[in-house]
């Protein structure tokens, strides 16, 4: 990838940490353009797990999640309609898992593949990440823990990372 071009960015938020029981409970993405989506995901008959300790983080019920939240299919063809080739992610381990956790009950597969945002830095980049996305953070003042705005979030960071000429004139 080069420095020119743009990446999308995702995100998950899950029932629990628990990579053995766990699932993905809202996805959110920040295209390459800055535009953002996000959607609920109601849990598919075969996820019972959850945790009060991830819910006091994400502040998603799971009441909220039957009520509100979309079919794994329907997010999986969302995310297969609206993405490019590759996506990326800044917690490959975990949002890999609930990435494939989603299409597998959607019965579906991703028509673009997820890579880890270091893979878009040098090593200096890498080590300036956190600083800068605290300062992102800050910047936007939006609660964290939401797939949105932690896409947003992502989105933003590479860009001062990147090209902080272009983020500065806006």
């Amino acid at each position: 990838m080069t420095v020119t071009t743009k990446p999308a960015f995702i995100d998950f938020e899950a029932s629990s940490l628990d990579l053995i029981a766990g699932y993905p409970i809202e996805v959110g993405v920040c295209l390459a353009d800055g535009a953002q989506h996000s959607w609920l995901i109601d849990p598919h008959k075969t996820w019972h797990d959850w945790s009060a300790r991830a819910e006091a983080i994400h502040g998603i019920s799971r009441q909220e999640l039957e009520e509100q939240g979309y079919s794994v299919s329907h997010v999986a063809a969302q995310l297969n309609a609206i993405l490019p080739d590759q996506v990326f992610c800044d917690a490959w381990t975990f949002d890999s898992f609930w990435l494939h956790r989603l299409f597998r009950a959607a019965g579906m597969t991703p028509a673009f593949q997820l890579e880890s945002v270091s893979s878009l830095l040098n090593p200096e980049q890498v080590r300036r990440w956190p600083a800068i996305r605290q300062q992102v953070i800050d910047a936007l003042g939006l609660p964290v823990h939401r797939a949105s705005n932690d896409a947003l979030i992502l989105h933003r960071t590479w860009q001062r990372i990147i090209c902080p000429g272009e983020v500065e004139a806006r």
